[in-house]
């Protein structure tokens, strides 16, 4: 097996996410490796079937990306001294626009991910039946081998 020296880690800024960022961070820091955290705006285009928006779509995307920007960054500064004491070797953070898998997947393939690790859960009902399942296609097309969790186990973190 390939050494772990790069981690991705997709957010969503819920507390489910930072449960996530968590694990991953504790396993980046076992191998000593860098931990990406990374966010997808969703592009409208996705939805354009579904709503008219009530405003100016380009001003809409614009600043959704510098809200995403903005959370991002206080997302992952909450983690850089955690990170550090954890023995991650770096902590990056990084917004990206598209479709949400496949933004993840181009990015574990630009920076040569050896390990993504993500939620099994984050679209719920009609969007997820619209969209399907991140995880799953993650999970079934990506360059590294991927690890999920399930943040809703009554039992995760309990030790037996």
């Amino acid at each position: 097996m390939q050494e772990v020296k790069t981690v991705i880690t997709p957010v969503d800024f819920s507390d489910n996410a930072k449960m996530i960022a968590e694990s991953a961070m504790y396993m980046a820091g076992k191998f000593g490796a860098e931990l990406h955290l990374v966010f997808v705006v969703q592009n409208f285009e996705d939805y354009s079937g579904f709503f008219v928006p009530p405003v100016n779509l380009p001003n809409l995307e614009k600043e959704l990306l510098e809200s995403a920007q903005q959370k991002m960054e206080e997302f992952a500064e909450e983690y850089r001294e955690k990170a550090v004491a954890a023995g991650v070797k770096a902590l990056h953070s990084k917004v990206l626009t598209g479709d949400v898998s496949e933004e993840l997947l181009q990015y574990a393939q630009d920076v040569r991910s050896n390990l993504i690790i993500m939620g099994t859960h984050g679209y719920k009902g009609l969007e997820r039946i619209m969209f399907g399942s991140v995880a799953d296609k993650v999970v079934k097309t990506a360059c590294c081998p991927v690890m999920t969790i399930n943040p809703y186990r009554k039992d995760y973190g309990e030790k037996a």
